[in-house]
């Protein structure tokens, strides 16, 4: 039977400030990616956020970024291969804490450090090597095709590739940048058009129709907008119907 994971970022909010519809998103996804303090998230956040997800059953997972607040972790930042190692390894080890026996099961890098290492290997690397320090058992979870998946291979971290569901590519198999039109989808018939084409026929078309080939693990969903959890369940739904098992990678 074919197999995907779906995953979602969680745990974005911060101190008085509440951000997503976590609650409701959590029976609809099989891992979760959860916001450090760097970027979004702090201490009782993240523990909140454990909580919620293990509840659900769901996978625990690590959402290390840039330290941008301001920013939510979106603007490009100059950053060595030494400190992001570093950073990786406080963000994973600071949620790893809070962890049921204190153990995780994946990570994700967030929105411009994933999508930086995504095309520099050097830093793709010092993210691997973060996380191996911490648990050389950890899945990465980085852009299908990418220097993330390559660094992990390099490494020898389990990875899992991953693909967006509502999101156009570049030609090259990079995200859009939200900065262009029609970089995210709307369309919730489109987003789920292209999750099942993925998840069956190993490949997307970029914006211009260009056919990219990749063969997915895990399937991003954001539970951030104001339809999420509709979009979420009808993803699910749709995986169900055409037989697809969702399961955590």
């Amino acid at each position: 039977m074919v197999q995907i994971d779906l995953n979602c970022d969680l745990g974005e909010s911060f101190g008085r400030y509440k951000l997503g519809l976590d609650e409701q998103v959590l029976p609809y996804i099989t891992s979760a990616n959860i916001a450090c303090g760097f970027h979004a998230g702090d201490p009782e956040v993240m523990e909140h956020t454990v909580d919620l997800a293990s509840e659900n059953h769901v996978a625990l997972g690590a959402h290390p970024g840039f330290h941008d607040l301001e920013g939510f972790g979106r603007r490009q930042m100059q950053i060595n291969p030494q400190t992001a190692e570093a950073d990786v390894r406080y963000q994973v080890g600071a949620l790893q804490a809070f962890s049921p026996n204190h153990k995780l099961h994946h990570v994700k890098p967030h929105g411009a450090l994933y999508n930086m290492a995504a095309k520099d290997y050097d830093l793709a690397s010092a993210i691997c090597k973060g996380i191996y320090a911490v648990d050389h058992d950890l899945i990465l979870i980085g852009l299908a095709n990418s220097e993330l998946i390559h660094a992990a291979k390099e490494i020898g971290l389990p990875y899992a590739q991953e693909v967006f569901a509502d999101r156009n590519y570049e030609v090259d198999g990079s995200l859009m940048s939200r900065s262009k039109p029609n970089s995210v989808i709307t369309d919730e018939d489109v987003a789920v058009a292209r999750v099942i084409q993925m998840v069956e026929d190993h490949s997307l078309k970029a914006y211009d129709g260009t056919v990219i080939e990749m063969i997915p693990d895990t399937v991003c969903v954001h539970g951030d907008g104001i339809k999420a959890v509709a979009f979420v369940k009808k993803i699910h739904q749709a995986l169900n119907n055409e037989g697809i098992e969702v399961k955590t990678v």
